[in-house]
C-alpha cells in the first residue's frame, strides 16, 4: 500500500482550509443551538458520567422525548472546546475543519488500497472540495460525521494488517479493528457499518473472490464433492469475529435506548407514517434523490423535511422512472464488480460498499429516522462517488485522445466545487442567511418558513416574523408547531386575543385521545407544550386562573410523565397561594427528575412562602449542588442567610453573593447585599465599596444611595452624607425618609435650619399626615424662636397622632415657655436663643422597621420596587416554537412575603430605645432657656 507524502497531505490540507476558512465566521445555527448553546452536558458543572447517560441533544436517553442519538465521544469534544473557549463560534469551526483535513488524509491512505496513485489523489481532492460537505463541516453539529469518518476510516485501514505475509491471520489489527468500531459507533451509529466494508474487502479484494466462485464452492460444499478450501475457512473465522463483535455493539446500542425507538411525527418524514404504496414508492425513490444531490450539488437545502419532496403515491408517477434508472445503474455496477476479478472490478465493489453500506442507516428502507433526506448523512457515502469518479478518470484518460480533456474536467469539476463549497459557506453565517437561502430552493416547506420566522424573532423584529410564520401555516395548515409560533409572536406583540385563537387552532389540531392506545407515540412531545402556553397566556388575567389550571391538568392527563407540565402548574398554583399544591406539584417534577437544578430552587421558593425558611435552605443548597453557578440559587440564598440574623451564616452568604456577582457582573442589586452584609458585620469600607459599586451600575439606585448616606452618617461623615442624599432625591424627590435624614444633618451639624425647614416643608407636601415630619418641622419652628408657630404646629401633630405622649408633653412644655415669656415681657417670636439640635426620629439604619420599606429593601431596585422580590426560575422561559425554540412562556416572578426574623426583631427593640432616647433630648431642648 502507497504511502502518503507529506506533499499531499500540505495540498490537501490547503485545499480544505482554502474551502473553509470562511467557515470561522459562522456562528451556531439551526441544531447547534440545542447540540451546543442548550447542551448543559458541555458545562464543566455537569459530571462527565452524563455524556454517557444522555443523548447527543443532552436529554437523558431513558426520557421519551429522546432523540436516541447516542454519541458521547462527540458530544465530550464539544465540552472540550467549551473548556477552552467556553461558546465562541470559531473555536468549534476551526476543529471541524482540521478533522475533515485529517479525514481527507485517510481517505487518500484508504483509497491507495485499490486505486492507484494519481486516481486516488484525484478522489481525495473531490472529497475534500465537494460542497455536500458544508452541511458537515460548517455545521458543527456535523462533528459526529468527522469523528465517525475519522475511526471508520482507521479501522479499514487496520483491518487491512490483519493477514499476515504467509496468509496468516494476524489478531491484533483485527482487536484494534473491534476497538476502532466502537470508537466510531460512539461518534455516530453510522460507524458500525465499517464492519460490512471490512467483510466486502476481505471477500472481494483481500481473497480476490468472485460471487460466481463463492456460489460455486458453495455448491461442492453442499454435495459433499468438497470441502471449504483453508483460504476461505480462515476467511470465515475473520469474518465471524468481526460479526459477533457487531452484534454485541448492536446489543448494547439496543440496551441504551431501553428498546425504544426515538417518536417522530408525519412533519418530520411524511413517507413514514403513509400507507402503502406510497410508503415504499417514496422512500425508493429518495434514493435518486441522494444520488442526484451528489451528482449535481447546484441547489443544497439544509432542511429537507415536511413538504419538500412530495410523496409518491402511485406507480404511475413519473419519478418513479428515476427509481428505476437509480436501481438499473447500481445493478450493472454490483454485476460488474461481483463477477470478474480485475482490479476495476474491485475497485467498484470497494466504492460501492462505501456508498451502500453505510447509507443504510439513514434509507429508511429499514427502519424509519427523523428526516427525508440529510446532506450531512452523505459524508461518508461520497467517499464511495469520489471512488467511483477517480475510478472513471482513470479509465478516460488511459485513452490517449482523451487523456488532456480528462484533465481538464477533473480540474474544472474540483475547481467549480471549491468555489461552490466556499460560497455556500456564507450560507452558514447566521440563521436567517441559512434559511433564507434554504426557502430559495424549496418554499413548500413550513419548517423553514418557521425557523426565518424565528431568526427574524431572535432580532426581535416581530412583525415581520409574524409574516412568515402566517405563511408556514399557508403552506402546511395542520402543522401545530407552527400556529404556536404564531400565538408566541401575537403574544410579543401584546395581542393577546389574536395569540389566544392562534393556540386554540394549534390545541384543535392535537390527536383525539383514543382509549388503550399509548398518546405520547402518536404526536411530538413538544407539540403538548401548546397547553402549557394557553395556560400562561390566560393566567395574566386573575379572573382566568382556574381555567389555567385546567389546561396543565390536562396535559398532565395525556402523559403523567409531562414535567414541564408539574412546573408551569406549580407556579399557577404559588400564584394563586395553593401553596402545598404546588409543593405537591414540584416534588412530583422532581419524581421524574431529581437532576434539575431549577426545580429544587422553585421548590425552595414554595418553602419560604409556607414560611418554612431552613426546608427553604436546604432546597437551594440542593439546587447549587446540582449547578454550583445557578445564580438565582446564588442570590436568594443568600439572602436568606442574611435575613436569618445569624451571624455563622454571613460567611457563607458573602461566598454566595461573590459568586453571584461573577455571574452577574452588571447585577447592581448582587454588590448592594454584599455591601449590606459588610454593614451588618460593622465592616464600614468594605460596605462602603460594593455601596458604591451597585450606584455606579445603576444610577439612581434608592436603597444603596440611602443605606450610603445613612452609613455615613453612623461613621460621624455627615458631611460625606449630604451629596449621596443629594443625588438621592435628584432621583428619588419622594423619598422621605432621605428627606428626614438629611433635614437631621442640616439642622445638628451645618446649623442650617432654613434648609432643614425646607426638608421637612417638602415630606407635607407629600404626605400632610406624616407625624415625624411634622413633629420635625415644629421642632425647626422652637428653634427660630417662633413659639406660636411651634404651638399651632404641634397641636396639629397632636390632632394627627391624639395617643402620641410625646406630642402632647412637647406641647406642654412650648405653652410653659410661652407663659414664662410673657410673664418676663419677653416678645414669644424672638430670634435669640440658644442652639438647639434638631434631633428628631431620624431613621437608624436602611433596616429599621419590621418590614424594611420598600426603598430599603435587599436588591429591590433592580426587579422592581417590591422588597426583596425573590426571582423565579422555571426550566425554560422561552415561548414553545418548533423546530428549534420548542420551549415554554415565561411567567411573573414569584414575590414572596417576608415575615419578620429574629434579626429584625431585635433591630425594632434597638429603634424604640433609641427613640425615647431621643423624646427625651427634644424634651430638653424644648425645656431650655
Amino acid at each position: 500500500m502507497a504511502v502518503v507524502s507529506w506533499k499531499e497531505i500540505l495540498l490537501l490540507t490547503g485545499l480544505v482550509v482554502g474551502c473553509y476558512w470562511n467557515s470561522l465566521s459562522c456562528g451556531f445555527v439551526f441544531d447547534d443551538v440545542s447540540a451546543i448553546l442548550d447542551n448543559k452536558d458541555l458545562r464543566p458543572s455537569t459530571p462527565v458520567r452524563n455524556l454517557f447517560l444522555n443523548d447527543f441533544w443532552g436529554t437523558p436517553m431513558a426520557e421519551e422525548r429522546s432523540h436516541k442519538s447516542y454519541r458521547p465521544l462527540t458530544v465530550l469534544t464539544f465540552r472540550l472546546n467549551y473548556l477552552f473557549s467556553e461558546l465562541s463560534a470559531a473555536s468549534y469551526h476551526l476543529l471541524n475543519v482540521v478533522l475533515h483535513a485529517v479525514v481527507c488524509v485517510l481517505f487518500l491512505r484508504v483509497c491507495r488500497s485499490f486505486l492507484d496513485k494519481t486516481s486516488s489523489l484525484v478522489a481525495a481532492l473531490l472529497f475534500a472540495v465537494h460542497p455536500i460537505h458544508t452541511e458537515a463541516v460548517t455545521g458543527v453539529v456535523g462533528r459526529a460525521e468527522l469523528l465517525s469518518s475519522i475511526f471508520l476510516l482507521a479501522a479499514f485501514l487496520a483491518y487491512t494488517k490483519s493477514t499476515g505475509a504467509d496468509q496468516s491471520i494476524v489478531w491484533a489489527p483485527i482487536a484494534l479493528t473491534v476497538v476502532l468500531v466502537a470508537a466510531a459507533t460512539l461518534c455516530k451509529e453510522q460507524g458500525i457499518t465499517v464492519v460490512g466494508i471490512c467483510c466486502v474487502h476481505e471477500v472481494f479484494v483481500a481473497q480476490g473472490f468472485t460471487l460466481p466462485m463463492l456460489l460455486d464452492t458453495l455448491r461442492q460444499v453442499l454435495q459433499g464433492k468438497d470441502g471449504f478450501p483453508y483460504a476461505v475457512l480462515q476467511t470465515l473465522l475473520k469474518l465471524i469475529v468481526l460479526v459477533i463483535s457487531t452484534l454485541l455493539l448492536v446489543i448494547i446500542r439496543v440496551q441504551v435506548i431501553q428498546s425504544q425507538l426515538p417518536v417522530f411525527t408525519r412533519f418530520d418524514n411524511p413517507a413514514a407514517v403513509s400507507p402503502t404504496p406510497a410508503r415504499q414508492l417514496t422512500f425508493n425513490y429518495l434514493l435518486p434523490v441522494n444520488a442526484w444531490l451528489l451528482l449535481n450539488p447546484s441547489e443544497l437545502c439544509c432542511d429537507w423535511t415536511m413538504g419538500t419532496i412530495p410523496l409518491v403515491e402511485s406507480l404511475l408517477d413519473l419519478r418513479n422512472l428515476a427509481t428505476l434508472v437509480f436501481y438499473t445503474f447500481l445493478g450493472l455496477l454490483a454485476y460488474h464488480s461481483l463477477r470478474y476479478r480485475h482490479s476495476s472490478a474491485k475497485t467498484v465493489i470497494m466504492a460501492l460498499s462505501l456508498i451502500v453500506l453505510p447509507f443504510i442507516p439513514a434509507s429508511n428502507l429499514f427502519f424509519p429516522v427523523g428526516f427525508v433526506v440529510a446532506e450531512r448523512v452523505l459524508y461518508v457515502p461520497s467517499m464511495g462517488f469520489c471512488v467511483l469518479v477517480a475510478h472513471g478518470f482513470k479509465i478516460v484518460s488511459h485513452k490517449g485522445h482523451l487523456k488532456k480533456i480528462s484533465w481538464l474536467m477533473i480540474g474544472v469539476l474540483i475547481t467549480t466545487h471549491a468555489v461552490k463549497t466556499f460560497n455556500r459557506n456564507w450560507d452558514w453565517e447566521s440563521e436567517y442567511t441559512l434559511f433564507t437561502s434554504a426557502l430559495k430552493v424549496n418554499k413548500n416547506n413550513a419548517k423553514l418558513w418557521n425557523n426565518v420566522g424565528h431568526a427574524l424573532e431572535n432580532q426581535s423584529n416581530y412583525a415581520k416574523a409574524l409574516q412568515y410564520f402566517l405563511q408556514a401555516t399557508r403552506v402546511q395548515p395542520d402543522d401545530i408547531g407552527a400556529h404556536m409560533n404564531v400565538g408566541r409572536t401575537y403574544k410579543n406583540l401584546n395581542k393577546s386575543k389574536e395569540a389566544e385563537d392562534a393556540y386554540l387552532v394549534a390545541k384543535s389540531l392535537m390527536p383525539q385521545v383514543i382509549p388503550g392506545k399509548k398518546y405520547a407515540t402518536r404526536v411530538a412531545p413538544n407539540h403538548l407544550n401548546v397547553y402549557i402556553n394557553l395556560a400562561n397566556l390566560i393566567r395574566a388575567n386573575d379572573s382566568r386562573l382556574e381555567e389555567a389550571d385546567q389546561l396543565y391538568r390536562q396535559a398532565i392527563s395525556m402523559r403523567p410523565d409531562f414535567k414541564q407540565a408539574y412546573i408551569s402548574r406549580g407556579e399557577l398554583l404559588l400564584k394563586m397561594n395553593k401553596l402545598t399544591e404546588a409543593r405537591d406539584a414540584y416534588l412530583r417534577a422532581l419524581e421524574l427528575d431529581r437532576t434539575n437544578a431549577d426545580l429544587w430552587y422553585n421548590l425552595a421558593i414554595v418553602n419560604i412562602e409556607m414560611k418554612d425558611p431552613s426546608e427553604a435552605l436546604k432546597n437551594f443548597n440542593h439546587a447549587l449542588e446540582l449547578n454550583p453557578r445557578h445564580k438565582l440559587a446564588l442570590f436568594n440564598s443568600a439572602l436568606l442567610m442574611q435575613e436569618s440574623g445569624e451571624p455563622k451564616f454571613w460567611p457563607e452568604a458573602n461566598r454566595r453573593f461573590l459568586t453571584y456577582v461573577e455571574e452577574e457582573p452588571d447585577d447592581a442589586n448582587g454588590y448592594f447585599n454584599l455591601g449590606m452584609l459588610a454593614m451588618d458585620a460593622n465592616e464600614n469600607a468594605a460596605a462602603e465599596r460594593w455601596m458604591r459599586k451597585a450606584i455606579g451600575l445603576q444610577a439612581g439606585f434608592r436603597s444603596a444611595l440611602f443605606n450610603l448616606a445613612l452609613l455615613y452618617s453612623q461613621s460621624k461623615r455627615e458631611m460625606d452624607a449630604l451629596p449621596v442624599l443629594d443625588e438621592l432625591l435628584r432621583h428619588h424627590p419622594e423619598h422621605i425618609k432621605g428627606l428626614i435624614l438629611k433635614g437631621d444633618i442640616l439642622m445638628n451639624h451645618k446649623k442650617d435650619t432654613r434648609g432643614a425647614k425646607v426638608c421637612f416643608e417638602r415630606i407635607l407636601r407629600m404626605d400632610p399626615t406624616n407625624v415625624q415630619g411634622k413633629h420635625n418641622l415644629c421642632v425647626v419652628y422652637f428653634e427660630e424662636r417662633d413659639l406660636p408657630r411651634a404651638e399651632r404646629c404641634l397641636e396639629e401633630t397632636l390632632a394627627l397622632a391624639p395617643n402620641e405622649e410625646y406630642v402632647r408633653r412637647h406641647l406642654s412644655i412650648v405653652r410653659s415657655k410661652m407663659a414664662a415669656m410673657s410673664a418676663a415681657g419677653q416678645p414669644l417670636t424672638s430670634t435669640e436663643g440658644a442652639a438647639t439640635s434638631a434631633k428628631e426620629e431620624k431613621p437608624q439604619r436602611a433596616k429599621e422597621s419590621a418590614d424594611k420599606g420598600e426603598e430599603e429593601g435587599r436588591g429591590a431596585d433592580a426587579v422592581g420596587d417590591e422588597n426583596n422580590v425573590r426571582k423565579s426560575s422555571a426550566e425554560s422561559l422561552r415561548d414553545v416554537g418548533v423546530d428549534q425554540s420548542e420551549s415554554v412562556d415565561s411567567s411573573t416572578p414569584d414575590k414572596r412575603t417576608k415575615g419578620k426574623s429574629t434579626k429584625e426583631i431585635k433591630d425594632i427593640e434597638e429603634k424604640r430605645a433609641a427613640a425615647l432616647k431621643r423624646l427625651e433630648e427634644i424634651e430638653r431642648i424644648l425645656s431650655a432657656d
